[in-house]
């Protein structure tokens, strides 16, 4: 079945429905940007460069600071593009690739973070067992089976909303292409899609949620019975507060959009919650790992001194 839909091209109206040029706008999120990359692309060139951080723990950061710059990359350029202009229009297909490409990198990160709660579980509570378990072959098959997951994912959402038919609106009040607000524009049956994006996404965003509070709280319990010590559980955990940090930050946005439903859903609020999770996060992402661990820090000012 060919998709019938009377709309060849989508009007992004943005983050505040401003149809005017917004320059101070463009240079705030252009910095934003700016530094993502900056800061993630400085985390995963040491990561790669630096044979004192080839373990799994620092291959899963890798993969998350790639991710970061892809993630933003897919929405940003085009709301820069549009915070200087008043045509601020995407084609439909343009509009489906956004789509699947932020679902698609949405959900490798959330399923990663899963994968890296893993990865601290079995560093802190199989510590002899870790080398054997962690092994360079299974953390390459788990970073592949991640990708593979959320790349079938999204590709299920692009297919069924490139199905419907549009020919209500054209006018998307967001400031990229997301599910819900596509949703809102289509005229016909969309119960399938409402379905989808309920059960599988809040699934794919649920479920990697639970098993990182599970891990942490395995962690947590057989450190205390080891330990009998609050200062070594708070010792041993704070290698692991980073990382809750950044499931936090990133999960409760992405909890709170993707598992509403619909009749409850502002799209004033959408827009705000998505800023958080794909703009802001990102950004913050290196900060709190710099900050909070020594061996980047430290391989960060060897990378500098070398270049110096």
């Amino acid at each position: 079945m060919l998709n019938q839909t009377s709309v060849s091209e989508f009007l992004l109206l943005g983050i505040t429905d401003i149809q005017e040029p917004e320059p101070f706008l463009f240079v705030v999120f252009l910095i934003i940007y700016l530094a993502n990359v900056a800061g993630n692309g400085a985390i995963l060139t040491v990561v790669i460069s630096d044979p004192r951080l080839h373990s799994p723990m620092y291959f899963f950061l890798g993969n998350l600071s790639c991710l970061d710059i892809c993630y933003s990359t897919v929405t940003l350029p085009k709301l820069l593009e549009n915070f200087l202009s008043t045509y601020r229009t995407i084609s439909f297909w343009g509009c489906i690739i956004q789509l699947h490409f932020f679902h698609f990198l949405g959900s490798t990160e959330s399923l990663l973070l899963a994968v890296m709660a893993f990865d601290r579980f079995v560093a802190i509570c199989k510590p002899l067992h870790y080398t054997v378990i962690m092994n360079q072959q299974f953390c390459t098959q788990m970073a592949a089976t991640v990708w593979s997951i959320a790349f079938f994912h999204a590709l299920l959402h692009s297919i069924m909303t490139s199905r419907l038919d549009f020919c209500r609106s054209n006018q998307i009040h967001h400031f990229f292409c997301d599910i819900k607000p596509l949703l809102d524009l289509a005229c016909g049956n969309t119960e399938l899609n409402q379905w989808l994006l309920s059960i599988v996404t809040g699934t794919i965003a649920m479920s990697p949620f639970f098993l990182t509070l599970l891990s942490y709280f395995y962690i947590i319990v057989y450190l205390f019975f080891k330990t009998h010590s609050w200062r070594m559980l708070h010792k041993t955990l704070s290698t692991c507060a980073s990382h809750f940090m950044v499931v936090i930050l990133f999960f409760v946005p992405v909890l709170f959009t993707y598992t509403r439903p619909a009749s409850g859903s502002s799209l004033d609020q959408d827009r705000i919650i998505a800023i958080m999770y794909s703009v802001v996060t990102p950004v913050l992402n290196p900060l709190i790992y710099t900050l909070r661990n020594k061996e980047v820090k430290s391989a960060l000012s060897r990378a500098i001194r070398k270049r110096l």
